[in-house]
């Protein structure tokens, strides 16, 4: 084992890797990930009494206890909030303080069905687990950025990093560290554009499954309305590379998903 990790006490830092999972499964674990990793806030009095009667409404048409999940507010104007791990359902601001209430009902459909049908344990899980590789997509988004605003100053600085890495990768191999260090390496690299596609998948599943509660119809309404007022094209007019990098789908293809389930707008929307 110490030889596939490439150091004699490597398997003590793999081990206690593992074992720093427990930390999700502490209670006020999701309260902290939500407000300091998801930049998330409780809701206040005002937008409690607006949400109640609608959070109520749909946990009640999905069968769901009161007391499982906690709402929170994003701080975003897209349709949908980020989606959270555990017992945490997050919606934005745009659609709390700008859709009526069967709309917004259909956008918490969403976010509630993010969790439905799953083990919020396992889903805080595996969220711990992969926050190596989401602040490996965090640098390489940053660098992106970068390159898109300064050119000539991203393309040296991601140059560099990346002949540092490649530079790195073949230390550890010619001097015989194992092979758990070469795939650290390699991680940031890999897991970037793995991640973005499993949140696009987690977005159209949770579509599906908001169609399936008969929120269909109004959700497609609402994914409209969004783009009508935000001026957005339906489909994605971004390179090649943006469109691997995107955390959600695009417009028209939760559109498609929505329309394939049984989500068909009224005539009126075409």
């Amino acid at each position: 084992m110490a030889g596939a990790i490439g150091f004699g006490w490597g398997w003590i830092v793999v081990v206690l890797w593992i074992l720093s999972g427990a930390v999700s499964f502490v209670a006020p674990a999701e309260p902290l990930f939500a407000r300091y990793l998801f930049r998330l806030r409780e809701p206040t009095l005002v937008e409690q009494e607006r949400l109640g009667p609608i959070w109520h409404q749909l946990l009640a048409r999905a069968d769901v206890g009161r007391g499982r999940y906690t709402l929170w507010i994003q701080e975003s104007d897209e349709v949908n909030a980020t989606p959270t791990p555990g017992h945490v359902v997050a919606v934005t601001r745009w659609a709390l303080y700008t859709l009526p209430p069967t709309h917004l009902e259909s956008v918490l459909a969403h976010e509630l069905a993010h969790h439905l049908g799953g083990r919020s344990w396992l889903s805080m899980l595996s969220f711990w687990y992969s926050i190596p590789a989401r602040c490996g997509l965090i640098v390489v988004r940053a660098i992106a950025r970068l390159m898109r605003r300064v050119p000539a100053l991203g393309c040296l600085i991601g140059g560099f990093l990346a002949m540092a890495y490649v530079g790195l990768i073949i230390a550890v191999f010619a001097l015989g560290h194992g092979y758990i260090w070469p795939f650290l390496f390699i991680t940031p690299f890999i897991a970037p554009p793995f991640l973005a596609w499993l949140n696009r998948w987690h977005v159209r599943q949770a579509d599906q499954k908001a169609a399936a509660l008969g929120y269909g119809s109004t959700l497609v309404q609402v994914l409209y309305g969004w783009q009508m007022q935000h001026q957005q094209s339906l489909g994605r007019d971004e390179s090649r590379r943006a469109q691997v990098m995107a955390n959600t789908p695009s417009l028209v293809e939760r559109v498609r998903v929505l329309e394939r389930v049984g989500g068909i707008p009224p005539k009126a929307w075409g």
